[in-house]
């Protein structure tokens, strides 16, 4: 599996696409500010407690409060509420946690206005970032993410990823920690750490503790509503959620970037270094065909190679996904049989849209209708298969008797919502048109329908001029590559009449082809 990871750098902006055999699964953009990040640890201040809510409303510098639940605050809440009044105080002048007295776990059940107070400073960090109209979420259960490891502050818990699965595997990796993890502190060991030497760990682990120790020190000068401690940029953090010893190539157009990711794999996987590629174009996107891609899905409308296509709309409730067939040919095998295909096509392509564009929430999927049980069931366990990789919590349902299927998928940030609508050259920018970077997927996908489901041999496309002009150019033109593709005599017309993105099949006698 080919997995590369290409990093565009602009004026204010970096963008970030994971590519797997080319196909972009992830998408990730950094703007200038990163402030109000996930990850983020914030010295706030309670703004108001709500009782019937169980939860308060503290500033911590964004334009509206950030809301804290009862059950965000942790159950070593008291412990870290004392190291935080002890350290504004200047009676905690270390952040080692060894002899520090810690308190009894908070009820969980208990009642928020029992524990915390109006004007209280409070240690915190950002859940999930604003979204539309919301401030922050936010936890007083501070977590510090490494590459192998989680640390938890005030935590004596060793948590192993589930998916490691090798018993002996869990029982080292839970003895090396108990060995080497410092007093008062939990742990969380991710799946990248399974076989990891002791000296990986350990100096991840290390890396952790001063990040610490960087909180308390911010923390003893810092007067509410202050961070304390930022996240890491936004590069790093997809190198080490995603970097793996199955990456190929990272390609970056930044030589300050492509030095910090440098420095970053030889603290991490040293041997990986040179798959650092530095390029001199502006537009690595481009080059790489990744905004063709960007286009393709994440418009209303996404195509699938086959001639099927997905309807997507984004409600304030939900995202709403509906499955069409469209163009994709249902051989001899009837209506049930291309319908399971389809379905099970379209999955897969959701299943990749729900992670690039980052779609959170309630998400409902109506597939075309199937009347076998074992169908139903195969499409959802072909669902959830898809869905494996993906590192957001997510839910999904078995389909309903009306064959849709309901999906909860974990939201810490705001969609990734891309324009792919362009102004229309035909109308002076007074309307807009879809992406026209996609007009000869169309066209190919039409002449791919017409050619099974016609068997027709002697075709005549008809399309506005630009269109024909950029179809003919070149010694082995789009036109001929179909041509050749399909087996078919195609021929290309300039159709004045015809508006910038129609176009019409024509067989050898002049009859349109519907």
């Amino acid at each position: 599996m080919n997995l590369e990871l290409v990093i565009n750098a602009k004026a204010n902006e970096v963008d970030i696409a994971y590519l797997k055999d080319k196909v972009l699964t992830e998408l990730h953009k950094e703007k200038g500010s990163q402030d109000f990040a996930v990850g983020d640890v914030y010295l706030g201040k309670v703004h108001r407690v709500i009782p019937s809510l169980n939860a308060a409303f503290v500033d911590v510098g964004y334009e509206k409060d950030a809301f804290l639940h009862y059950l965000d605050l942790g159950p070593q809440y008291r412990s870290m509420n004392k190291f935080v009044k002890r350290t504004l105080a200047g009676k905690q002048e270390s952040a080692d946690l060894t002899k520090f007295p810690t308190e009894d776990d908070i009820d969980k059940n208990g009642k928020i206005n029992d524990v915390v107070s109006g004007s209280q400073h409070i240690l915190v960090q950002v859940a999930k970032e604003p979204i539309s109209s919301k401030g922050p979420r936010l936890t007083s259960e501070i977590t510090l993410a490494g590459r192998y490891i989680v640390l938890v502050p005030f935590g004596d818990k060793i948590s192993l990823s589930q998916r490691i699965k090798n018993v002996e595997e869990r029982t080292r990796l839970r003895r090396l920690l108990q060995s080497i993890k410092p007093k008062n502190f939990g742990v969380i060991v991710r799946t990248v750490a399974e076989n990891k030497k002791v000296a990986e760990l350990d100096a991840d682990l290390r890396d952790l503790h001063n990040r610490w120790k960087k909180i308390h020190e911010n923390l003893k000068t810092a007067k509410p509503p202050k961070r304390v401690l930022g996240e890491l940029n936004k590069t790093s953090t997809v190198l080490r959620d995603l970097l793996s010893a199955s990456f190929t190539s990272i390609h970056v157009n930044d030589n300050q970037i492509a030095e910090e990711i440098k420095d970053y794999l030889r603290k991490v996987a040293p041997t990986q270094e040179n798959i650092v590629k530095l390029h001199n174009k502006e537009d690595l996107f481009e080059t790489f065909g990744v905004n063709r891609q960007i286009k393709s899905a994440f418009g209303k409308q996404v195509n699938l190679k086959s001639g099927a296509y997905l309807i997507i709309e984004h409600t304030e409730a939900m995202h709403v996904i509906d499955v069409n067939s469209g163009s994709r040919k249902g051989g001899e095998r009837g209506q049930e049989q291309n319908a399971l295909e389809t379905n099970l096509e379209c999955a897969e392509e959701i299943a990749r849209v729900l992670r690039l564009r980052d779609m959170g929430g309630i998400i409902a999927v109506d597939f075309i209708d199937m009347g076998q049980r074992s169908h139903q069931k195969q499409l959802y366990e072909k669902l959830r298969e898809c869905l494996k990789d993906d590192k957001a919590k997510h839910n999904v349902l078995p389909p309903s008797r009306f064959g849709v299927v309901e999906i909860t998928r974990q939201r810490v940030r705001e969609v990734t919502d891309i324009s792919t609508e362009e102004k229309c050259p035909c109308c002076e920018g007074s309307g807009s048109i879809q992406a026209s970077v996609l007009i000869t997927d169309q066209i190919e996908n039409n002449l791919r329908y017409i050619v099974e489901e016609f068997k027709t041999k002697r075709i005549v496309l008809k399309t506005h001029p630009f269109i024909a002009a950029y179809l003919k150019a070149g010694l082995i033109s789009t036109r001929r590559r179909w041509s050749m593709k399909y087996k078919v005599n195609l021929k290309v017309q300039e159709d004045q009449d015809s508006s910038y993105l129609n176009f019409k099949f024509f067989n050898e006698k002049g009859e349109p082809i519907d």
